[in-house]
């Protein structure tokens, strides 16, 4: 009996030390309302969010921040990076034959810290050419061995041999290492076990590619590469295991399979037809449209610093998936915030906002696409997206108002991910 009571001593004794910390928000950005409320007090114990509201009584002993002059924001979510990969200024994928999986997994490690600096406090990693380093660095995060955001991880790219996701360009001859072909598949069944063997090794999500690429060698963007029936088989095995499907597509047809094949999202879509389009807002599929890496694609190109086939490739396609991104905007279809980080440096992906708000977005539109919207399209709007009771306590601010300059983003000056402050 003396027992018992002593354990629910101590119990009660936990609870009340629990850390609680109070944040004052001067004003406090509601993506999932689309609205802004003014003199916010939000109530956070331990890692979670526990109210949210005007004139709260912050409890006794709690640990309060100011910033009563700042906007706040829930944590910003990335539906489209690469943080496992090491980023430098050549983006020929040759690069990852130069190094073992060990070099390429240290030398990632700076590179979710980076990110999360800039106030993404979740991102949704989709794929790596050395299979599974990107769940070994989820993992890495979620122990405390290294910091960056909450990552949900592909894997690998799953992918038909010489497609967009394999490591391309090589003399026959050559028998590639199995993490860089871990991925490849060429018949529904052999997706299906491609499928089943990533939901084994611990994916979050699924990552399959039904057209060709810019940044592959010997590869064609305007191609169709996995078939309909392919593309359904990963999304029906997928489902088995609880597990979403994103799509890299460029070409219309490469887009419309993945549409009715019934993917989570389309990656890239530049050259979405209006047919795609209506298929997309019909069916409710996002897409993750990375209009800004264009800018570094190009400046690589003018520096030398990128293969000419693949210069050859992006020709015209920037203009055109911008064009489009504006077409999806007007259409209403539902549009989340993907960079393909990497591609650019892990600090500029916040430069997207201000391209998405230059074509087409309202600045309510382009921050709900990295929140609210980004949560949806991951599944978890359980627990990320807002700010908001029972959800993590992922909070950024920022000087000024993003909904009348959205560049203000670019310089968040506060970031709290997981009730842990990183930066102020």
């Amino acid at each position: 009996m003396k027992t018992a009571l002593a354990v629910f001593v101590g119990l009660l004794c936990a609870v009340s030390q629990a850390q609680v910390t109070a944040v004052k928000a001067g004003r406090l950005v509601d993506p999932d309302a689309g609205t802004v409320l003014a003199d916010q007090i939000v109530l956070i114990r331990n890692n979670k969010i526990e109210a949210v509201g005007k004139g709260l009584t912050i409890p006794a002993g709690a640990t309060i921040i100011d910033l009563s002059n700042k906007t706040v924001l829930p944590g910003l979510i990335d539906c489209h990076t690469h943080l496992a990969d090491v980023r430098n200024d050549d983006t020929d994928p040759f690069l990852n034959l130069k190094k073992t999986a060990a070099e390429t997994a240290f030398e990632s490690v700076p590179n979710p810290r980076r990110f999360l600096m800039t106030g993404f406090t979740t991102v949704r990693d989709v794929g790596v050419y050395r299979a599974l380093n990107d769940i070994a660095m989820r993992d890495a995060i979620n122990n405390g061995y290294i910091v960056g955001p909450r990552m949900y991880v592909a894997g690998a790219y799953v992918t038909i041999t010489g497609g967009a996701g394999a490591m391309t360009g090589m003399a026959p001859d050559i028998t590639l290492p199995w993490d860089l072909r871990y991925g490849e598949a060429n018949s529904p069944w052999e997706v299906r076990q491609q499928v089943r063997q990533l939901a084994h090794d611990g994916a979050d999500h699924i990552k399959i590619l039904s057209s060709g690429a810019v940044l592959t060698h010997g590869s064609n963007p305007k191609s169709q590469e996995f078939t309909l029936e392919e593309i359904q088989a990963a999304v029906d095995e997928a489902s088995h295991f609880g597990l979403r499907v994103e799509s890299h597509a460029h070409s219309p047809q490469g887009i419309k399979n993945a549409l009715i094949a019934g993917v989570a999202s389309i990656e890239h879509a530049e050259m979405i037809d209006d047919e795609g389009l209506a298929l997309a807002k019909q069916k409710g599929i996002y897409l993750d449209m990375d209009i800004y890496d264009e800018e570094c694609i190009q400046e690589q190109g003018r520096r030398g610093h990128i293969p000419l086939d693949f210069l050859v490739h992006d020709a015209e396609l920037g203009a055109l998936q911008r064009e489009n991104f504006r077409k999806a905007v007007k259409a209403g279809v539902k549009m989340s915030f993907g960079t393909d980080a990497g591609v650019c440096d892990y600090d500029q992906s916040v430069k997207q906002f201000a391209f998405m708000v230059k074509y087409g977005m309202t600045p309510m539109q382009a921050i709900q696409a990295a929140t609210s919207n980004a949560a949806d399209l991951l599944g978890h709007s359980d627990i990320v997206g807002s700010i908001k009771p029972g959800k993590f306590a992922d909070i950024i601010a920022v000087s000024g108002d993003p909904l009348k300059d959205i560049s203000v983003l670019e310089h968040v000056e506060f970031v709290m991910k997981d009730g842990k402050l990183y930066k102020q």
